[in-house]
């Protein structure tokens, strides 16, 4: 789904459309309604607790799925979707227990990967409260960086609802500006994930 759609659905229904749409562009619907805050369509300070609250509901039913289905064949199934072998699942149980604020902040912005590693936290049994607290913690980084940026270019842009949208493809090149940044950072992370990974295969290999 392309920026210029998205930002279209939201003016068009408002705080109705932002449930379906987080959980298929978060990152792009953050950013726009952080842009059209500027303006009073938006409340920003709802924004932020409804992104915090999506974001760390969802990291806890994905843990939940780890804990309590860890031997079912939908959590095989899952891991195996993601790419997550056995070997490398024990590398990222040792990764979860070593160091699990890293470990969080890498999966959560990582490609491709962060559901399965949210899924193992549940199946080593990392405390829930350290869980959550993380959880919140990068949550909170995450789209509170991308509501700032929307905000940012709203008020830079706007004046108005009306002035944000004769101004589109203003609005519409910051958000591809930073949804670029965004998804070239998460590929980093992601190569820095995967090294991690192998930083700790290596160290098991030796031991053995």
């Amino acid at each position: 789904m392309d920026q210029g759609t998205v930002a279209q659905l939201i003016i068009d229904y408002r705080y109705w459309i932002l449930i379906p749409l987080s959980f298929i562009e978060g990152p792009i619907v953050a950013f726009i309604a952080g842009t059209l805050a500027s303006v009073g369509y938006f409340n920003v300070y709802f924004l932020a607790i409804f992104f915090l609250a999506r974001d760390v509901i969802v990291d806890l039913l994905m843990y939940g799925v780890g804990y309590w289905g860890r031997n079912t064949r939908f959590v095989q199934w899952l891991l195996k979707k993601f790419g997550v072998t056995p070997r490398e699942m024990e590398d990222v149980k040792i990764l979860w227990n070593r160091n699990a604020g890293k470990t969080m902040f890498f999966s959560k912005l990582s490609y491709g990967v962060a559901a399965a590693f949210i899924v193992v936290a549940g199946m080593v049994e990392m405390p829930l409260k350290k869980f959550v607290y993380y959880a919140l913690l990068i949550a909170a980084a995450h789209y509170g960086v991308l509501l700032f940026l929307g905000y940012y270019l709203g008020a830079s842009v706007g004046g108005s609802v009306t002035h944000i949208l004769e101004n589109i493809q203003y609005v519409l090149g910051g958000a591809i500006l930073v949804i670029s940044t965004y998804f070239l950072f998460k590929r980093y992370i992601n190569a820095k994930m995967r090294k991690a990974e192998k930083d700790v295969e290596k160290e098991q290999e030796t031991k053995e």
